[in-house]
């Protein structure tokens, strides 16, 4: 299961999105607070994880 989350980067703002389930929603947000507010620059993160066994 992977997780995505957007934080504003740009001077003098800030907000995230907090851990999404799908990238879209982060996605959404950033647009959404670039309307509400104006920002225009966004660290995406995204997060997966792999489980590993061995063998025998």
């Amino acid at each position: 299961m992977a997780s995505a989350e957007a934080f504003c980067v740009t001077v003098d703002r800030d907000g995230e999105s907090g851990p999404q389930d799908e990238q879209e929603a982060a996605q959404d947000w950033a647009l959404r607070h670039t309307g509400r507010t104006g920002p225009d620059l966004f660290r995406r993160v995204v997060t997966d994880h792999a489980r590993v066994t061995r063998e025998g």
